[in-house]
Parts: C-alpha cells; structure tokens; sequence
C-alpha cells in the first residue's frame, strides 16, 4: 500500500507540474501590435529646419494614448514624393500629454514627407511600426 500511494502521489505531483507549464506557456494572450497605432496630429507641416511633428500613440482596443513607450527607430524621407533615399535628422522633443511624442526635424523642401517610426510598448513583445505621411508646406 505504502508503494502505491508514493507513486499516486508522483503522478499528482506530475500533473500539477503539466498544469503549471502549460498555464504559463499558454497563459492568457498579451495584445499584438496590431492593436496600437501612431497616428499624426497634423497632417500638415510648416517646412523649415525647426519644423515639428506631433504624433499619438493609441490602443485601438480602447481609444486610449499609451505613454511611456520607447521608440527606438525613427526616419524621415522623400518616399511620397519618389524621393526615398532623401532624408532628414529626426530629434525626440519633451511632452507634456500624455501618449504624444513630438520631433524635431528639417523638412527641407515642400512636399510629402513620410515618417517611420518604430516603439516598444511596456509589457508587449511585438514592435510597434508605422509608416505615417504628411505634407510640408511654405
């Protein structure tokens, strides 16, 4: 008797351990990036070499900004305007709203300018991207 109840005891011990691994693997699913957003704040922009860009940074599950996220890859080109290989210097900016990230950049010339920035969010895996386009004018 003593023997059968050791091994009762592994094969609970051993399911227990199946659950836990399975329950962490399979745990419940975090949001993809897929479901956050950059859009513009203005889709026009006074060209020159202080121009600033404003973008937001949403859930789309919720409507709501996401602050705190990191970008780590931003640029700025011509592409829109068949000029892709035509960049500018992007420079983060303070904020003071929540879920909105503000650049500095040269818009050089009038015109399309796309603008493609690439975050991390706190607690998501995946990278956040976008290819955002806007207009600079005189």
């Amino acid at each position: 008797m003593e023997i059968m109840r050791i091994q009762i005891n592994r094969r609970a011990l051993a399911g227990a351990f199946a659950a836990v691994v399975a329950a962490t693997a399979y745990g419940p699913a975090n949001a993809g990036s897929a479901d956050y957003a950059f859009e513009l704040l203005e889709n026009e922009v006074k060209q020159g070499e202080t121009a600033t860009v404003a973008v937001r940074l949403v859930d789309k599950r919720n409507g709501t900004p996401v602050s705190d996220a990191v970008i780590f890859a931003t640029r700025m080109d011509m592409a829109p305007d068949g000029m892709e290989a035509m960049t500018t210097s992007v420079e983060a900016m303070p904020s003071n709203q929540p879920g909105v990230y503000r650049f500095k950049t040269n818009l050089t010339m009038a015109g399309g300018w796309q603008f493609s920035l690439a975050a991390k969010v706190q607690g998501e895996a995946e990278t956040v991207q976008s290819k955002l386009v806007l207009k600079a004018v005189e």
